[in-house]
């Protein structure tokens, strides 16, 4: 709805825009309060209600307000009014007053809606009277839904009370071990209690406890006997506060903390099984055997979880249970005993057949026969009991030890055993050895880095000995299959020399060669000194620095295994390619110092450093680079180079020169001085550019005559001041076109996509000319046509190719100089030829009789768009010169005399005012041995993929 104030303060404010000033500033209405949904008891107070709304814009915007979509007539209610855009409503009424309210704010430039809010009235009445409910019967376990209508209402307030706890867990709450506990607590209240936990102990709970569905329900996951104890549910608000406790009881059923194993005992041994276990309250013991129950009796005695059996024999096999129980459970634990009653047997530990012992040594036989009950054993050298002497030792459990053995002791040794039930024996023969010696042992080493070496490791043993060689590098054993890139065993069975390839610096250290034998163990050992190139310098740091020098500083680096002998500092610019060694103070850095100056820099450019370290090995690794650090600045110190210049438009004189480099400028507010004179007089132009880049200068002035000589020369400048000047150069002033456009120009059709152009030069005139330009094109309506060629010197001929077939095209031809072409001659046109035909020879055949070839094809005919045929090209082509010979000829059949010692391709095209044709399908001819002979002819088709023989030649076509 547009009202007619709005349309004046419009075309006003319209009126004024152009004289306004930019400080005034027109805003269309924004809301800064919207209304909101108010809810009154329907006998309020104060009997009076405020719907907020409040909006800014420029100008001050206006309300007006609506009910349930109607608006509001202010000016007739005595009941509402506006303070603002607020609407206020006195005497409320639920019947009127009752409904949605929305706020519109408008001004000059707009208006807007607000956020549309209900006002109501709040009422509760009684419940209605009805009969007493009936009984509602359930299962225990079972849920029951009771239902309650509740009485007429809208938006319902209740008083605020204190919290009432309506549900809470059980006194005493009974929990098992490993269980998940949950303790509940539903409380009401207004406003709504918040819900915590405690223990009375507090104790404060474990990171495991959580708390869900707003603290009212507690959980314990994984119930230990620490949990037990008194929890309290607290309910509070800020009416007060009320709470419920209850305690966790811990029980557990019996666990196992000892069990027995199976076991197997001889004959007339004794037996004891203990078991244990845990539990709330403590489990209570007994014994099963085979499923039955063990009485306490005789040789079996029960002590708690305590089973032992005294001399058991056979009967007392079978399989036991230990049974541990209390009220919440019951478990079992099994184990199997088994009575054995054998007569003695070695084969499981029988003697070794072949005994080895070195010489000197001591030698143990061990007689481990498997026997119930144990057998009592005996040992035999030969055939003769041994019996204890100061040498040999007989121990109880059957073992024979030899000390310092000799070769007297060499023979077949017997253990034999006995027990009630039978008799067993074993054997095996002892050889004495001499010991072992290693003859060729490692020696300490120092080697390069990269090269190789071998450790010898040579040993003297007896021949009846088993050898083997390993290594090890710094206490770990070399694995040769993963390390043999660098590592290998060579040599013989008495020799385990190692090589290492390739060393590397981690290569030095400690080596060991182990020999083993079977009956002894021998090592030695060798240390490598690996020496390389320096590791790299740290820390390099720039500690002070001019336009043209730095102090550097550094710390050492490794110097593996040699001492460093000096250091190489290098140097990166963004103006480098890579890093580049750099000149210094002293000129050679000795190792032992940790500083130089670096001189030689440029000023105001920005240099990382770094340092290479070197010894008699060789260069390490560079250092890591130092911070980005610029040079100070200073006036240029390089002059621009290649002044020269020329050409340009009339009264000008064009400067050029070869810009100095980024890296050589030598601060910031680079910028080039240009000087010039004309030749032979003393006083020089100056003019400043103060872009550093390359650009051409230009100097304009009407006085200056054309193609005249200037002294020029071309300085540098930044911020710190003047540098030097470029040596003097001479550069011609810009020249005029030529004034005279070429004569008698003519011009000749070649080919369909050639035009040949002549015309007569230019005579001498004052202007200077460099060549001709040659303008072409097909007609005005086709700027894309456009073409142009230009011949520098004295030429006055020139071919233009690429052209367009049977079409009319105009030319024009100008002189030109370095100030442009001058003007054209008026323009001539030329058509060129129709198109060759598009079609190649067909039907070639040809004979060949001794080294003549004959071909012959049948005729091109032109079509009335194509140029006529005016002849035929052979073209024959040698492969052993690799040149080509071209046959024009005006008929259809033609003879060629070959050489049988080469190969030939040839191919036939249709020649016309146009051009060339398509060319024929290649024929190949190819030689064959000189020894070959033969005579004949023979027709072949174009395209058969035949191979023939003729006349000492191999002829083929495709």
């Amino acid at each position: 709805m547009m009202f007619p104030w709005r349309q004046i303060v419009l075309l006003s404010i319209t009126g004024c825009l152009a004289a306004c000033t930019e400080d005034v500033i027109f805003q269309g209405p924004r809301w800064r309060t919207e209304p909101s949904d108010l809810i009154l008891p329907i006998n309020s107070p104060d009997q009076q209600a405020t719907v907020t709304c409040e909006a800014e814009g420029s100008p001050p915007p206006q309300y007006r307000w609506s009910l349930n979509g109607t608006l509001i007539d202010l000016g007739n209610d005595y009941r509402r009014h506006m303070s603002g855009g607020s609407l206020i409503i006195s005497d409320l009424d639920k019947d009127q007053d009752t409904g949605v309210y929305q706020c519109t704010a408008f001004n000059a430039w707009g208006s807007i809606l607000g956020r549309r809010a209900s006002l109501q009235f709040a009422y509760l009445d009684n419940f209605k009277t009805q009969s007493a409910r009936s009984a509602v019967n359930v299962r225990e376990g079972q849920g029951v839904v009771l239902l309650c209508g509740p009485p007429a209402h809208s938006g319902g307030v209740m008083g605020e009370y204190e919290p009432k706890i309506e549900v809470h867990f059980s006194d005493s709450v009974p929990a098992a071990k490993e269980s998940v506990v949950k303790l509940e607590c539903f409380a009401l209240g207004n406003p709504v209690p918040e819900i915590s936990w405690r223990r009375t102990s507090g104790i404060p709970f474990p990171s495991k406890v959580k708390m869900k569905n707003s603290n009212a329900v507690l959980e314990i996951p994984n119930f230990q006997q620490e949990d037990a104890g008194t929890y309290e549910c607290m309910a509070e608000n800020r009416r007060g506060k009320n709470a419920a406790r209850g305690r966790i009881s811990f029980h557990a059923k019996p666990h196992w903390l000892q069990t027995m194993a199976d076991t197997a005992l001889s004959i007339q041994e004794n037996l004891f099984w203990e078991c244990k276990a845990n539990g709330k309250p403590k489990p209570s013991y007994s014994w099963l055997k085979n499923g039955e129950q063990v009485s306490a009796e005789g040789r079996v005695q029960i002590e708690n979880g305590a089973l032992s059996i005294a001399t058991v024999n056979l009967s007392d096999s079978g399989v036991y249970q230990c049974v541990a129980e209390n009220k919440h459970g019951i478990i079992y634990s099994r184990a199997q005993l088994m009575v054995l009653a054998s007569p003695p047997s070695f084969s499981r530990s029988p003697l070794k057949a072949l005994l080895k012992a070195r010489s000197g040594s001591q030698v143990t036989l061990e007689c481990k026969p498997q026997a119930s009950p144990p057998a009592i054993s005996l040992w035999k050298k030969g055939n003769e009991i041994l019996q204890r002497t100061e040498r040999i030792t007989l121990l109880s459990n059957g073992t024979l030890m030899i000390a310092n053995v000799t070769r007297r002791d060499a023979a077949s040794y017997t253990c034999v055993a006995k027990n009630q039930f039978g008799t067993a024996s074993t054997t095996g023969r002892l050889i004495v050895t001499e010991p072992t010696r290693i003859t060729v042992r490692p020696t300490n080493m120092e080697i390069i880095v990269g090269e190789s070496i071998v450790l010898p490791c040579q040993i003297a043993c007896d021949p009846a000995l088993d050898v083997s060689f390993s290594w090890a590098f710094n206490g770990q054993l070399i694995d040769f299959q993963r390390d043999s890139n660098h590592f290998e065993r060579v040599g013989g069975s008495i020799s385990g020399d190692l090589m290492i390839r390739n060393i590397q610096l981690n290569h030095g250290g400690k080596y060991i060669c182990i020999v083993d034998t079977d009956v002894e163990s021998l090592s030695t050992s060798a240390i490598l000194v690996v020496k390389g190139p320096p590791g790299p310098p740290d820390k390099v740091a720039v500690d002070e620095i001019t336009d043209s020098t730095a102090q550097l500083s550094w710390t050492l680096g490794r110097d593996n295994g040699s001492p460093i002998t000096g250091y190489i500092i290098q140097a990166r610019t963004p103006f480098t390619v890579g890093w580049q060694a750099v000149d210094t103070v002293p000129e050679m850095v000795n190792g032992n110092t940790l500083t130089a100056t670096v001189v030689g820099l440029n000023a105001w450019v920005e240099y990382e450093f770094r340092v290479v370290a070197r010894n008699v090995v060789g260069l390490g690794e560079p250092s890591p680079s130092s911070a980005k650090t610029r040079t100070e600045d200073t006036i240029p110190d390089t002059a621009p180079t290649d002044v020269g210049g020329g050409g340009g438009t009339k009264s000008e004189l064009v400067i050029t020169w070869e810009p100095v480099a980024e890296e050589l400028q030598n601060g910031e507010g680079f910028g080039y001085i240009i000087a010039f004179r004309p030749v032979g007089t003393v006083t020089w132009t100056r003019s400043v550019i103060s872009t550093p880049g390359a650009a051409p200068y230009v100097f304009r002035n009407d006085t200056i005559p054309p193609f005249s000589p200037f002294d020029v020369k071309v300085g540098a400048y930044n911020n710190r001041g003047e540098g030097p000047f470029s040596s003097i150069a001479t550069v011609y002033s810009a020249e005029e076109v030529p004034s005279m456009a070429p004569k008698r120009v003519w011009t000749r059709s070649v080919s369909a996509v050639q035009i040949e152009v002549i015309w007569e030069a230019v005579p001498t005139i004052s202007e200077r000319v460099l060549g001709y330009e040659v303008v072409y094109w097909e007609d005005d309506t086709k700027p894309e046509t456009v073409g142009k060629v230009r011949i520098s010197g004295n030429y006055t001929l020139v071919n233009i190719t690429g052209l367009r077939a049977n079409t009319v095209y105009y030319l024009c031809v100008a002189a030109f100089n370095t100030a442009g072409p001058g003007p054209q001659s008026a323009p001539i046109n030329a058509t060129t030829k129709k198109p060759p035909p598009d079609r190649a020879p067909l039907n070639i055949q040809w004979t060949m009789i001794g080294s003549t070839l004959t071909m012959q094809w049948d005729a091109v005919v032109a079509m009335e768009t194509e140029s006529r045929v005016t002849g035929y090209l052979v073209l024959l082509k040698r492969q052993r010169n690799n040149d080509i010979n071209v046959i024009l000829i005006n008929k259809t059949t033609v003879e060629l005399s070959l050489l049988g010692n080469d190969n030939y391709l040839i191919q036939i095209k249709a020649m016309s005012e146009g051009g060339e044709g398509v060319g024929s399908e290649p024929i190949h001819i190819h030689k064959l041995s000189m020894g070959a002979r033969g005579s004949g002819a023979v027709h072949l088709i174009p395209l058969c993929l035949s191979t023939v023989v003729i006349g000492g030649l191999l002829c083929s076509s495709w």
